[in-house]
């Protein structure tokens, strides 16, 4: 029993000492990796590493990256808040939850935009390029599906009418004990 112990910490700690980082040597995503895969798969790049803008599915891309802080994100605008119709902010907030899976709806600057955030050193490659094709299929899908994918978790999504006074009666009651009304 007493030999075994040993075993089962070394099995334990070889994967730890083969994950540290080399020094010297960068891991994960970076800003020049990032640049060579954007050359690959945008129509027209722009900018300088960490800041960059391109035409990517026929809409207006950004992507802003802070290596320092290890941080990336991507986003696109696509309307002005004020052209938002009645019960449509109600919706998007909705699709944040059930169908815009890892790109999101926000707002910023007077311009509604859908916009994807991610850790970027630990940001694959395969991650990125989704995460660029989520951004504009959530764009395209506004008015529609609300969908950042063809993967739809909550199919009542398609429909764009304001809620139903049962609906907001039920959102009332949230977070209050059964039967006593009471918070």
């Amino acid at each position: 029993m007493k030999s075994i112990i040993p075993l089962i910490l070394l099995l334990f700690t070889l994967p730890s000492l083969y994950s540290q980082e080399t020094p010297g040597k960068a891991r994960g995503m970076t800003n020049e990796i990032m640049e060579r895969i954007l050359k690959e798969k945008v129509e027209i790049l722009e900018g300088a590493a960490g800041n960059w803008q391109m035409i990517y599915q026929e809409r207006m891309v950004f992507i802003l990256t802070d290596e320092s802080n290890n941080r990336m994100r991507i986003f696109t605008p696509f309307l002005e808040i004020d052209s938002l119709k009645n019960g449509e902010m109600d919706q998007l907030l909705l699709a944040n939850f059930h169908s815009a899976l890892d790109a999101k709806y926000c707002f910023f600057e007077g311009l509604v935009m859908s916009v994807y955030t991610h850790p970027l050193r630990e940001l694959t490659r395969p991650q990125f390029e989704d995460a660029l094709l989520q951004v504009v299929t959530l764009a395209n899908n506004f008015r529609g599906t609300y969908s950042s994918t063809d993967l739809l978790f909550s199919p009542s999504l398609q429909e764009t009418e304001s809620p139903s006074e049962k609906e907001l009666e039920k959102e009332k009651r949230l977070n209050k004990k059964p039967g006593s009304g009471k918070s």
